[in-house]
Parts: C-alpha cells; structure tokens; sequence
C-alpha cells in the first residue's frame, strides 16, 4: 500500500493554518468597522489588478473559456459585491433593537452580530473565483476568518487566486489550498465555525456529513434542474434570445443555466426554430470561435454525447445548433419529443442540451416542475402577471428571474442560495453578513427593575396575579383532575 506524502502534508497545513486563525481570532475577536472596509478595498483592488492573469488562467484549466465571461461572472461580480457591502457595512453590523415582553418593560433586548470566526469556502471548478471570492466578501464584511479550498480541476486559477490573496491578507486571515479529493475530505471535516460549499447535491450531502461530525453549520449552493416556463403571451425572439444566451454561457456548465424549457405545444417549432437562429446569430462558428466556451474535459464532453445518445434510442429529435470539433467544442443541442425515462430529464445537464417539452397551462407547468427535486433558478417568459404571481408563489426555487435568465444572481442585494436538494442557505447581502455571523440576544435588566419577584419562594401574592393576568383560569375541574393525578394508585407509586 502506497502513502500519499503530499495530500498529508496538505492535510498537515491545513489543521496548521485553522489553528493559527483560531489563535488570531482569539486576540482579534470583532474587527471594526473600519478595518473590514479596508479589507474589503484591498480586495477589490486587487480583483482589478489581477483580472486579466485570472481571465487567463481559469481559460487555461477549462481548455478554451470566454475570458470576456471570465471577467463579466468571476471578476466583475464579486467587486460589485464589495462594493455593495462596504456601502452597507455600517447598517448590517449595527445592533438591533428588539422588542421586550410586556411583563419586562423598563428593560432592554437586542441583537449584537458577532463574527462566527474561522468559515471554510468550498469552491466548485465552474466559476472559480465568483465560488470562492464571493463567500470571502460576506465572511470578511462578517469579521471572520477564511480559509478556501478550490478545485482540483482548476490548478492554474488556484495559484493565481493564492498568490492575489496572499498580496493582501496574512496567512492567518486568508488562505487558499487546492489538493485532489482526499485533501478535500479533510478540509471539510475540520471543525470550522461555518462552511460555504458550491457544487453537486451529492457532494453537497457528503459535505453536511462531514460537517455534523463537528456540529458545524452549512451554507450550500448545489444545482438542479431548472425550468424555463413559456407562457403563450410571450415574446418569441425574447425567448429565443435569452435562452440560447442562457445556454451557451459557459457552455451551460452553469449552476442556474435553463436546465429545460416548457413550451406550449402549438409554439414549439416557433420556439426550437427562433433558438437556433439566435445561437448561430450569437455565435455563427463555437470552433473558431475564441469566446465560446469548451467543455471543462473529455469526460464533460463524452457525457454529452452520451446523454444525446440515450435520448435518441429513446424516441428523441435533436436540432444541433452548429457543428463542433469532434472533441470539447461542441454546441447548443435542442431535444424534442422527450419522454421522463431519458437521462435528459433525470439527471442535471450542466452542458449545452436543452430538452423542450409541451406544456399547455400554468398548471401543468407547476406541477411538472413540483413533482421533482426544488431547483436553484426558476424562469417565466411571459407578460401574464398571474402566472408570473403563481409561480413565485407556489414553486420553490433558489431564485427567479422573469423575462430572461440568471439576472437576479447579479443583484447584490438579494440573497444567492438554494432550497431542499438545490441548497440552503445563502452567502450574499444582508442574508449573506447574518448567515455568517451569529445573531446574539442581549437582554439588560435595569437595576431598579423588581427582578427578584420572579425568584422563590413561590407562591406570592404578586406571583399569582401575574400568573392569573397571563395564564387566567384554568377550566373548571382541572385542579380535581391534578389531585387525581397524584394519588398512588393502589399497591404502587405515584411516580
């Protein structure tokens, strides 16, 4: 039997590095005001600084990434995000105010949000950057400590990533490892004081496992199959458009990238015609191309054929949107008469296939998408406000953006996150900052406050006014009923 020396070492650091940051929480419990706003422009600094070497090496480890998406998700995100949270960071770390009980009035109650401490960020190899900088931002803007571990499928990023952020911050307030999957079992079986994993559901679930051990709490940002509903009022090049947009972003290897389409039957041709000419009209060649994305590795690639394969030998129609190389180019694929027994509708894609199914009413749509797994992102094309209405009402998703796709991620001010299999949890905005940070209840008693009337002996005068203020009466006959209670009943005890 082979030891791995490396991945030892590696697990050897990173208890290493969580003990240093513990210690450094320990002597710098509450970072101020000031001091997190200053982290947070260094930072953003040094996303501008670096974000052509990592446009440049998150393209490298996919094989071929539109550096132009690179920069628009991965850089440009997170500095909004900074931006955001240094304008609110006085508001989110104020004190709250609390209502006190009727019972208490004269005292004082409020919330203090304290820094969690040392947070652990699992990034996904997809978006890199956005899955590793973006939890940092809201741990940071929170006062904690952060330790990332990235992708083993996304080395050159890692060591950019670790070289920027070791510009700026010390070991024991920013590290970032890489290291395969055994490196990443020990990572999350550490005993952080939160955990923010992106990825799979099913990774997602051995992550939560890991955690429980520890009793550390989970912010998981998973996937799913998201629905894109095609109302009848909609505009058809808007759809079109948005979704074939929606598609070959990344080459759809995107968490909330439009999974399916819901299309009525009578507008399906119109719909997989119109998608096609907007993909060729966005891109007219994906192989020479520089700004189309290749799927991240072979397997990626092979899957997809795979996946087309089984829906053909199933009875299905595939509308290819343009030719590839034979290899990881490869483009939007439209699937027609699908059935549920494809692996096309059981399985998240993640890829550039797009299954489109007849759905003739709002009803049908919400209890097509109910009956699976909750989605991270729901999409309605359509100018119906009741449906618009009922479907934020009555599907759960992580999200919804309506009349295009994935925009509401883009909103710094709204949370990121999933619900049941798509996640929990969220790491951005105001629901970012409290998610990592523990909301502490504060209650002042005034010292002139008769406190003491609440303490034994029982019994007082005072005691069963205020108990026949909040409680009153009790019905008649329950005082015979206690007594009854508390007989021994014959030959035993009353225990």
């Amino acid at each position: 039997m082979t030891t791995d020396h490396s991945a030892d070492a590696a697990i050897d650091t990173l208890q290493r590095t969580l003990a240093l940051q513990r210690k450094a929480c320990l002597a710098a419990p509450y970072p101020a005001l000031a001091e997190r706003r200053r982290d947070l422009k260094a930072l953003r600094l040094a996303l501008q600084r670096w974000q052509d070497p990592l446009a440049h090496a998150m393209s490298a480890d996919f094989g071929r990434r539109s550096e132009s998406e690179c920069k628009m998700l991965d850089v440009l995100g997170p500095a909004l995000q900074i931006d955001h949270a240094i304008a609110h960071l006085r508001q989110w770390m104020r004190s709250a105010r609390r209502g006190v009980d009727w019972m208490f009035l004269g005292n004082s109650a409020r919330v203090v949000y304290q820094p969690k401490g040392v947070v652990g960020v699992i990034a996904a190899w997809n978006f890199p950057v956005v899955e590793s900088v973006g939890p940092l931002v809201a741990a940071l803007a929170a006062g904690n400590r952060v330790m990332i571990k990235m992708s083993e499928f996304s080395p050159r990023c890692t060591e950019v990533l670790r070289r920027m952020l070791a510009e700026v911050f010390p070991e024991e307030q920013v590290a970032v490892f890489g290291g395969g999957v055994e490196v990443g079992r020990a990572f999350a079986a550490l005993p952080f004081d939160h955990i923010v994993f992106t990825g799979s559901p099913a990774v997602g679930r051995e992550i939560m496992r890991a955690a429980s051990a520890n009793l550390t709490p989970v912010t998981l940002e998973l996937g799913g199959k998201s629905p894109a509903i095609v109302g009848r009022s909609a505009s058809m090049s808007t759809v079109a458009r948005s979704i074939a947009h929606g598609k070959l972003f990344n080459s759809g290897q995107a968490c909330v990238a439009p999974d399916y389409a819901l299309v009525p039957p009578e507008r399906i041709d119109e719909f997989v015609a119109a998608t096609l000419r907007e993909f060729q009209r966005m891109v007219p060649d994906p192989v020479k191309d520089p700004q189309y994305t290749s799927m991240a590795s072979e397997r990626h690639a092979d899957r997809v054929r795979e996946l087309l394969a089984d829906a053909v030998a199933k009875g299905a129609t595939v509308t290819s949107c343009g030719a590839g190389d034979g290899a990881r180019i490869i483009a939007l694929q439209i699937v027609t008469n699908v059935s549920p027994r494809m692996r096309i509708m059981q399985e998240e894609l993640f890829n550039p296939i797009l299954p489109v199914l007849a759905c003739d009413s709002i009803d049908d749509a919400v209890a097509l998408v109910t009956a699976g797994p909750r989605p991270l992102a729901l999409y309605y094309y359509g100018s119906d406000a009741d449906e618009a209405r009922r479907l934020a009402r009555d599907v759960h998703a992580g999200g919804m953006t309506i009349n295009d796709w994935a925009w509401h991620v883009f909103q710094c001010d709204l949370p990121f996150g999933g619900s049941g299999n798509s996640g929990m949890g969220s790491w951005r905005g105001p629901e970012g900052f409290r998610a990592l940070s523990h909301a502490k209840s504060v209650f002042t008693v005034r010292r002139w406050f008769p406190i003491h009337l609440f303490r034994p002996p029982y019994g007082s005068r005072i005691q069963q006014l205020i108990m026949k203020i909040f409680l009153g009466h009790g019905p008649a006959g329950d005082a015979d009923a206690s007594a009854t209670l508390a007989e021994p009943s014959p030959g035993g005890s009353s225990r």
